[in-house]
């Protein structure tokens, strides 16, 4: 059981463990995706593993889906608490967001109305107008 005790403060705790415990993602399986994907930078350089660790004073970079966040590590997790809890663990220096929001994938996809190729009840719609002019 002793591999399982929680760090006491000014220890090293792996980023997988502290991004989840800080309430920046929703699970570490989510931690570890977000740093394979090269997502997570520590102290500048492109945190390559789940396991790499943070100390106390480290510049954590992430990259979510809609925003960037800059966080200074003032804490090692314990346990994934309530927001109130979380926010203790560190430092927020993210700029604020851009007045254009980012857009996921999904709204990148979908086309205004109106926009682009007709569909096919427009087109019958177009093709019974053209028939009525002559």
């Amino acid at each position: 059981m002793s591999g399982e005790t929680q760090p006491g403060s000014g220890s090293r705790q792996r980023i997988d463990k502290w991004l989840f415990f800080a309430r920046m993602v929703k699970s570490r399986s989510l931690a570890q995706s977000h740093i394979q994907s090269g997502h997570v930078s520590i102290n500048g350089a492109r945190c390559a593993q789940p396991s790499q660790m943070v100390k106390v004073g480290d510049r954590v970079e992430l990259r979510l889906e809609r925003r960037d966040v800059i966080l200074v590590v003032r804490l090692p997790g314990e346990r994934r608490g309530p927001y109130e809890e979380a926010k203790l663990l560190y430092e927020d220096l993210s700029p604020p967001p851009d007045v254009a929001k980012r857009l996921t994938p999904y709204e990148l996809a979908i086309r205004a109305t109106g926009s682009g190729r007709p569909t096919k009840k427009e087109r019958r719609a177009i093709d019974r107008l053209m028939s009525d002019e002559d």
